[in-house]
């Protein structure tokens, strides 16, 4: 089982576990937080800290974390250096974690990144693209 730490500059780790609550319901161990205008990375490091004492003991803790090299981002990765059950997947979007949900409990934390990695680039589509590939098969 792994545990979830969604963390993004401002709102978006809230609205976002929002949105995927409306198809997936209320999540367990897993926690949002806000990294908020004004705050330091010492601050957020508190906040990771009291977030992981939430998740049930011994569990792998996956951060989920909006940019590379962002706060939320170097901020988790001070405390996953040194811990071989943590990892940090960045680029967090909404195809990304309802992928997640459906494997956090039956994966490792290692198989997990990987499904978020594809999940969240695969989300990613054009309209055009995919409306002239479909309009050509019909020629």
């Amino acid at each position: 089982m792994v545990g979830l730490i969604i963390c993004t500059h401002g709102r978006f780790s809230e609205e976002l576990v929002r949105a995927s609550e409306m198809m997936f319901g209320k999540q367990e161990n897993m926690q949002y937080l806000t990294f908020e205008a004004g705050e330091s990375i010492d601050i957020l490091i508190e906040k990771y800290k009291t977030a992981i004492k939430s998740l049930p003991p011994r569990e792998s803790i996956l951060f989920m974390v909006d940019l590379f090299g962002g706060s939320p981002y170097n901020a988790a990765c001070r405390i996953a250096a040194n811990n071989e059950r943590m990892d940090i997947v960045t680029g967090v979007n909404l195809p990304m974690l309802l992928e997640v949900y459906t494997a956090k409990n039956s994966v490792s934390i290692s198989e997990l990144v990987t499904l978020a990695a594809n999940a969240g680039s695969q989300g990613i589509k054009s309209f055009r693209a995919l409306f002239n590939n479909n309009m050509g098969d019909d020629l």
